[in-house]
């Protein structure tokens, strides 16, 4: 296994940093970690890793589960939660090691990012797939889409920016300014700023973006934004996901439209996603899966793909409130949920 020499080294620091932060030998996992495991009996053992609890990640989570059960492949799950903490990630993937399981499934950046540290630090022969990462490249995980070249491949929950924003002008043409807010920590967020930034003059927008790295911060930086844009922007952000309640309320109060890069925001009261369903992610990250335990293809030969499954899924109650009509053409094939 080709060994990433930048993931080595953020790997060293992870690891002298945890070292001086634990006073009890690991117990950081048991605290922080949720912790399922089956106790049947298989032919493969994949370690879960996934960074948080929200709808996104459990809904890729259960797809990847239930793609590997529809395609036959015999194996037990050892499912790990790090609650938002990377040293608790890097933690889980080292236990992995520890337990010599056939394959890692990280799901979001940091856990994928954790997990490649941990497997290169130690050496292991243990491949990684991930799902709901933005960019591979940008993460550091490998240098190549379309050959990885290392140890670990998987699917991409990038979304179609342009189409994303030239939406707002179909909905109003009067939206000129529209604003972010991310997690300034998180890769996949800071991706998809750059990427905003970059696309959106080219449908007329402008864009105005606010980092935080506290969700205590959300509340307050949110309401500035609000006041200095005319519809906001939601990216893939674990942290935004998990004040989706307190964001859509904000929203909703202005009378402001919001489009989201992912799909289960939608139910949390963001108006409307037009991109990949991260549950049909998980699924296509098995086949990737399978292709490795099963048919013993090198992971390092299989590209990384973006997700093939595209979905408008609209908010009908958040529709309501900003008084658009449902029967704009836009929404044809929409699925609504309230």
């Amino acid at each position: 296994m080709k060994i990433l020499k930048k993931i080595l080294a953020i790997g060293v620091v992870t690891s002298l940093l945890l070292t001086g932060c634990s006073n009890d030998n690991g117990k950081e996992t048991d605290k922080a970690a949720t912790d399922k495991t089956s106790d049947t009996k298989a032919e493969f053992t994949i370690g879960i890793n996934q960074l948080l609890d929200h709808q996104a990640l459990d809904s890729a989570r259960e797809g990847f589960k239930d793609g590997l059960e529809e395609l036959g492949v015999d194996v037990k799950f050892e499912e790990k939660n790090a609650q938002g903490d990377m040293g608790v990630a890097s933690q889980i993937a080292e236990k992995f090691i520890s337990d010599k399981v056939d394959m890692i499934f990280s799901i979001g950046t940091q856990a994928t990012q954790s997990s490649a540290q941990a497997v290169t630090k130690a050496s292991a022969d243990i491949p990684i797939v991930f799902s709901a990462v933005t960019d591979a490249v940008d993460a550091g995980l490998m240098d190549n889409h379309e050959k990885p070249g290392v140890n670990v491949t998987g699917v991409l929950d990038a979304a179609d920016v342009k189409s994303q924003l030239e939406i707002f002008k179909e909905l109003d043409p009067e939206i000129k300014t529209i604003g972010i807010i991310y997690n300034t920590s998180e890769q996949n967020s800071t991706t998809q700023v750059e990427q905003v930034e970059k696309i959106a003059p080219e449908v007329g927008l402008e864009v105005k973006t606010t980092g935080i790295n506290s969700i205590n911060d959300m509340a307050q930086s949110l309401q500035t934004l609000l006041s200095d844009i005319d519809a906001l922007y939601v990216v893939s952000d674990n942290m935004v996901a998990n004040s989706v309640d307190l964001v859509s309320e904000a929203l909703n109060e202005k009378k402001m439209i919001s489009i989201c890069a992912e799909e289960s925001q939608v139910d949390g009261g963001i108006l409307l996603s037009n991109g990949s369903k991260f549950y049909d992610m998980g699924k296509q990250a098995a086949e990737k899966a399978k292709a490795i335990l099963v048919d013993g293809t090198d992971p390092g030969t299989i590209p990384v793909e973006l997700g093939k499954t595209k979905t408008m899924k609209v908010n009908e109650t958040t529709l309501e409130k900003l008084g658009l009509d449902k029967n704009l053409p836009i929404f044809e094939n929409a699925e609504f949920v309230k």
